[in-house]
């Protein structure tokens, strides 16, 4: 649920064909996956702390935006529909996993977690789907993702 389920909600709002079922891709991804959180959770305990596991959640939250929000922009969504979009696809299966888990979702707490998707969103809505651009916004995205964690960034409490 985690590595497919907001990819699978994104392509049904956006009204597309489901990738995860229609490539085998993603499927051989899935499995190398869980092989390989299998063997961490079996001998290696808090793998949340560790810096690869950082550096890779990072690197999928920031792809999983870009990929939501590219799609929110083909779809001819307007700024909200993107920022959705983007939100959905980037933790929209770890919020799935949580809830079966019967776990407050991840993203609810204080954390500036979800907020980098927001902001990557907005930002690509503004600009031109380019290469470069989807570079620089990956780089900015880790960055920003890293620097918050470094940092300890954390929203404002109400």
């Amino acid at each position: 649920m985690t590595a497919l389920g907001g990819g699978v909600i994104r392509d049904i709002v956006a009204n597309r064909v489901i990738f995860s079922f229609s490539n085998i891709l993603p499927g051989l991804v899935v499995f190398g996956v869980v092989l390989i959180s299998t063997y961490f959770k079996l001998y290696k305990k808090n793998i949340e702390n560790n810096k690869i596991f950082i550096l890779s959640d990072t690197i999928g939250l920031v792809s999983f935006s870009i990929s939501g929000s590219i799609v929110g922009i083909q779809a001819g969504f307007n700024i909200f529909g993107v920022i959705f979009l983007s939100l959905i696809t980037a933790i929209g299966g770890g919020m799935i996993r949580d809830i079966l888990i019967n776990e407050i979702p991840f993203f609810l707490n204080r954390s500036f977690y979800a907020s980098v998707s927001i902001i990557i969103a907005i930002i690509l809505f503004f600009l031109p789907l380019k290469y470069l651009t989807l570079f620089i916004v990956f780089v900015f995205g880790v960055l920003l993702r890293l620097y918050a964690i470094k940092k300890n960034f954390h929203l404002p409490k109400f």
